[in-house]
C-alpha cells in the first residue's frame, strides 16, 4: 500500500472517531476536546492535499483560537442540566435548516472534488495564488453560504446567553 494512502485512511477515521465522540458526548468540554482532534486531522489530510498554507491556518485559526474561546464561553457558562431552561420550538427549526444549509455546502465541495493526495501527478493545488482564484471563482457561493453558516452561529450564541 502506498503511504498516502495508509495516511489518508487513518486520518480519517481519527477524524471521524473524534467527530462521533463530539456528537455524543455528554461532557462539554470533553466535546471541545474532541473537535480540536478532528480539526487536527482535517488539516493532515489538507496536508496530504498539498495545501500547507491551508493546513497551517486551520491550525492557527480553527484549533488554536476558536476552541480556546469555545472552552472559556463553557467553563464560563457553568452548563447545569437542573437550571436549563427547555429550548423553544424555532431553535430546534433553526438548528435543522442550519444543518440542511451545511450539508449543502459539503456536497457543493465534494461534488466537484477529486483527491490528488491519491493520484501520481504532482499538483500545486495548495499554493496561495491558486487558492483564491479557485476559492473566488468556483467555490464563491459555498464560501458565502458557510460566512451565512458563521453568522447564524453568531446569532445562535446571542440567543444562548442573553438573560432572560
Amino acid at each position: 500500500m502506498d503511504l498516502q494512502l495508509i495516511l489518508f485512511i487513518l486520518l480519517s477515521a481519527v477524524a471521524i472517531i473524534s467527530a462521533l465522540g463530539v456528537v455524543f458526548s455528554k461532557n462539554p468540554v470533553s466535546s471541545v476536546l474532541c473537535l480540536i482532534v478532528t480539526f487536527i486531522a482535517i488539516a493532515g489530510h489538507y496536508i496530504l492535499l498539498n495545501a500547507q498554507f491551508l493546513a497551517v491556518v486551520h491550525i492557527i485559526v480553527y484549533t488554536g483560537a476558536i476552541m480556546v474561546l469555545f472552552l472559556f464561553v463553557i467553563m464560563l457558562m457553568n452548563l447545569n442540566a437542573d437550571i436549563e431552561p427547555q429550548k423553544r420550538n424555532w431553535m430546534k427549526y433553526a438548528g435543522v435548516i442550519s444543518g440542511g444549509v451545511m450539508f449543502l455546502v459539503l456536497l457543493a465541495a465534494v461534488r466537484d472534488a477529486n483527491m490528488p493526495a491519491l493520484s501520481t501527478t504532482s499538483t500545486d493545488i495548495g499554493l496561495i495564488e491558486n487558492l483564491g482564484k479557485t476559492l473566488f471563482t468556483t467555490y464563491v457561493v459555498p464560501f458565502e453560504i458557510s460566512s451565512i453558516l458563521f453568522l447564524s452561529a453568531m446569532v445562535g450564541a446571542v440567543i444562548i446567553g442573553k438573560k432572560d
